[in-house]
């Protein structure tokens, strides 16, 4: 089952992947995120890099130009102090919000 990306979390999506496992290429974010999800997220290129030049102007990101496994030239993102502070405060609203939730369906 595939499923989309539930509105409002792909930046803590991005920025817990670059915290794991250091600094990526937007390609390995993408398969990070949806190997992890046993393929049930998959993030579209047309989401992820206007989300991560999003990240790179908030200050959340770095970004520098690599050269990959591939040969070949990529831009690799790095989570910063600021991106560190605001994936904890992506994680504790995610938090409230999926508590709220699962007051309205479970059983009472």
């Amino acid at each position: 089952m595939r499923a989309d990306i539930p509105p409002g979390t792909l930046y803590m999506l991005i920025l817990k992947s670059l915290a794991r496992l250091g600094p990526m290429h937007g390609y390995g974010i993408a398969l990070h995120i949806q190997q992890t999800t046993e393929d049930i997220l998959q993030v579209e290129e047309g989401t992820l890099y206007p989300a991560l030049q999003r990240m790179l102007i908030k200050g959340w990101v770095e970004a520098e130009w690599r050269t990959t496994e591939n040969n070949r030239r990529a831009r690799y993102y790095t989570l910063t102090p600021e991106g560190r502070r605001q994936l904890a405060t992506e994680i504790r609203q995610f938090d409230v919000v999926t508590a709220a939730i699962r007051r309205v369906i479970e059983p009472a």
